[in-house]
């Protein structure tokens, strides 16, 4: 059974600056886990832009941490810190462990 993980990214100072130079190939990355299945959802935090949050699929965290680790983003030094979290989804139609209200 696939859970749900998260990814939060810190990103450096300069992000903004330095980012066009790694953009591309950091979307390229981000959408290839996309059609395996492994991302559902990511995108930048705004005003301000000081960190990101993508959301995982997968039996275990190490398929998040395997993509960090494998960032441009991260290599590039645009990321000061990343780290994963479970996320026990409960609500909505993608929900890993749906809890009807009848249920609860």
């Amino acid at each position: 059974m696939s859970k749900h993980f998260l990814l939060f990214y810190d990103y450096a100072a300069d992000v903004l600056e330095r980012r066009p130079q790694f953009r591309g190939a950091h979307l390229k990355h981000a959408w290839a886990a996309v059609e395996r299945g492994e991302i559902l959802v990511a995108g930048a935090l705004a005003d301000p832009v000081d960190g990101a949050v993508l959301m995982f699929s997968g039996e275990d965290k190490s398929i998040a941490e395997k993509f960090a680790k494998a960032d441009p983003y991260v290599a590039g030094g645009l990321v000061e810190r990343w780290h994963v979290r479970e996320w026990t989804t409960v609500v909505g139609d993608l929900a890993a462990t749906p809890v009807p209200p009848e249920l609860a």
